[in-house]
C-alpha cells in the first residue's frame, strides 16, 4: 500500500466528518442515486435512438452492455488482486461515514467507479454532448467512494479508467455485429422486434417536378 495514498485516504475522510451532514448524508446517497441516473439515460438514449440511424441505435443499445462488460472486468481483478478495504487497513483512520464492507469484498478497483467511468464514455458515444453530464458525474461518484471512506484514491482512479477503455473497446468491437443486427430487426416481421429498434429515421418523401 502507498503511503501518500493512505494518507491521502486518511486526509479526505477526516475532511468528510468536518462537513455538514446534508453533504455526509448526499455523498453516503450519490453514488447510487448516480447509477439510478445513468440507467435513466441509457434509457432516454435507446428511446432517442429508435428513430435515427441503424449505427446509432447500435451505439445506444451497446452501450449498457459494455458497461456490463466493464464491471464484469472490475470484478475479475478484484479478485486477483484482493486489496483490503482501507476502512479496515488504514491505521488511525477517521471511522467511514458508510458501512465498511464485509471481509473478501475488496477494494481494487471500485466497481462503482468502474461503472461510472464507462457509463459516461457510451453515453458520450452515443451523444457527444453528454459528456459535458456524464464526465463530472462519474467524477463525483468515484470521489465519494473516497469521501465516504470505503475505497482508496487509486481504487477509484483506476476504475474511472478501467471502464472507460473497456467500455469503449467492446463497443467498437461490437458495432458491426450490432448495427447488422439493428437493420435485420427492423426489417423483421415481429412486432416486438420492430418496436425495440423503432422505425429509424423518417423518410422525407421527394416531390418531383411538374
Amino acid at each position: 500500500m502507498d503511503f501518500e495514498d493512505a494518507e491521502l485516504y486518511r486526509d479526505i475522510t477526516d475532511y468528510a466528518h468536518d462537513t455538514p451532514t446534508w453533504v455526509q448524508h448526499t455523498a453516503e446517497i450519490g453514488t447510487e442515486a448516480g447509477l439510478l441516473l445513468f440507467a435513466a439515460l441509457f434509457v432516454a438514449m435507446w428511446w432517442r435512438a429508435r428513430r435515427d440511424t441503424a449505427r446509432s441505435f447500435a451505439i445506444a443499445a451497446l452501450a449498457p452492455l459494455a458497461t456490463a462488460v466493464a464491471y464484469v472486468c472490475s470484478e475479475l481483478l478484484k479478485s486477483v488482486v484482493t486489496q483490503e478495504r482501507p476502512c479496515r487497513a488504514v491505521p488511525e483512520a477517521t471511522a467511514p461515514l458508510s458501512a465498511c464492507p464485509p471481509a473478501g469484498d475488496w477494494s481494487f478497483p471500485s466497481n462503482h467507479a468502474t461503472i461510472a467511468g464507462a457509463a459516461a464514455v457510451t453515453l458520450a458515444l452515443t451523444r457527444r454532448a453528454l459528456i459535458r453530464l456524464t464526465a463530472p458525474l462519474a467524477l463525483l461518484m468515484a470521489f465519494s467512494r473516497v469521501f465516504v471512506g470505503v475505497h482508496y484514491p487509486h481504487d477509484v482512479v483506476a476504475g474511472l479508467v478501467l471502464g472507460a477503455v473497456v467500455a469503449a473497446v467492446a463497443v467498437r468491437l461490437g458495432i458491426r455485429p450490432a448495427v447488422r443486427l439493428a437493420e435485420a430487426m427492423r426489417a423483421s416481421s415481429a412486432p416486438a422486434a420492430r418496436w425495440f429498434t423503432g422505425p429509424g429515421p423518417r423518410r422525407v418523401p421527394s416531390y418531383g417536378m411538374r
